[in-house]
């Protein structure tokens, strides 16, 4: 009798578990299939350089001065003349006469000595200006002297020396070189913002502010050992010619 009885009891225990391992079953089929997990995705290699912007300003970490800056074709340029004072360097009419003029009669130059007020207005205006060992290593980390191959891309890219003068001359600043003083301002097309700066010579005096800007670069070239700078004159010319490393002329620097 207990033998039947336990051979009951363990056929109702197997019928139980069937049971319910059959409901497991039937639920798992009616239970919605959960959403696969979403692959990782592979990290993305990243693309070439984004190019520099358009526009914008950087801070000279040697004495906190801002300058605008401005991207032409494939290179960036200073949108302004350097302004940092270092031995090798002079503001418009510092230390020295200016020349305004010539005698009628004779190739005489008629000069004048500025205020200080006027000389630290032109430094304000025009930046100062470098002989060509000082030019060389003045601009700033991340910044270079152009050289003469890099002032004839950005001749190029904006349209040649017949038309680059009058679209890299600033809308307002420039007279005429006729001693008639009249307004003949630039387009500024591309945010170069040219200003005509004048130049110091050798002989210690100043000329042309106003009416030209002369700007170094880091090439050195003819027998003479003259070195290349880049002029805009007030009639919108431009184009390169050679100088003496001893005079001094603006700079205008382009990114590394």
């Amino acid at each position: 009798m207990n033998k039947i009885r336990f051979i009951s009891f363990t056929a109702s225990l197997v019928l139980a578990i069937t049971f319910i391992l059959s409901c497991e079953d039937k639920e798992a089929k009616n239970k919605p299939a959960e959403a696969a997990a979403p692959p990782i995705e592979a990290e993305k290699t990243p693309s070439a350089e984004a190019p520099a912007p358009k526009e914008g300003t950087f801070t000279d970490p040697r004495d906190g001065k801002k300058y605008k800056f401005v991207r032409i074709g494939e290179q960036v340029w200073m949108a302004e003349n350097l302004n940092f004072a270092v031995k090798g360097s002079k503001c418009y009419g510092e230390d020295d006469e200016v020349v305004i003029g010539y005698d009628e009669e004779m190739p005489i130059p008629i000069t004048k000595t500025l205020s200080e007020t006027e000389v630290q207005a032109n430094c304000d205006k025009y930046g100062r200006l470098y002989d060509w060992e000082t030019a060389l290593k003045t601009c700033p980390s991340g910044w270079h002297l152009p050289s003469k191959a890099e002032w004839e891309v950005l001749d190029k890219a904006v349209g040649g020396e017949k038309v680059a003068g009058k679209k890299l001359k600033a809308t307002s600043g420039w007279i005429s070189d006729d001693g008639e003083n009249k307004p003949i301002n630039g387009t500024d097309e591309f945010g170069f913002s040219a200003l005509p700066g004048g130049n110091g010579d050798s002989d210690g005096r100043f000329y042309y502010v106003g009416s030209s800007g002369s700007w170094r670069s880091a090439t050195e070239e003819n027998v003479n050992h003259d070195v290349y700078c880049w002029n805009i004159y007030s009639n919108g010319n431009a184009g390169g010619l050679y100088s003496g490393k001893s005079g001094l002329l603006s700079i205008r620097c382009v990114q590394d």
